[in-house]
């Protein structure tokens, strides 16, 4: 067998041993707190006063999250263009506006269908 093989088995077998443990013990070893008021659950500084995991929630906070997604991931391929443009001349510049003028008739057509208007 190998030395890296080895090494490899150890450091594996280590980590499934002893990350278990490091859980565990953290329940003894952390601060531990009684408090009630400190163990609620509070999801953006809204107190949640129902406990069915169930609730119904509004859609505009998934529409608004899935646009942003969207339009995040989407600008994240302008940066290696961004970086790049002098190497890849005109025709990648070109399309990088037409790129850009999708996002934008997106956005145009997302702002006119009322999503990201709350009342």
């Amino acid at each position: 067998m190998s030395e890296s093989l080895v090494l490899a088995s150890v450091m594996i077998a280590a980590l499934v041993i002893l990350l278990p443990l490091l859980f565990h013990l953290t329940k003894y070893l952390g601060a531990q707190s009684d408090n009630v008021r400190k163990n609620e659950t509070v999801e953006g500084g809204i107190r949640l006063v129902y406990k069915d995991s169930f609730e119904s929630f509004n859609i505009k906070f998934f529409l608004v999250g899935i646009i942003f997604l969207i339009f995040d991931v989407e600008i994240l391929y302008m940066f290696p263009w961004a970086l790049n443009l002098r190497e890849l001349g005109m025709f990648v510049l070109i399309e990088m506006f037409v790129f850009i003028g999708l996002l934008l008739a997106g956005l145009i057509y997302v702002y006119k269908s009322g999503i990201l208007k709350w009342s």
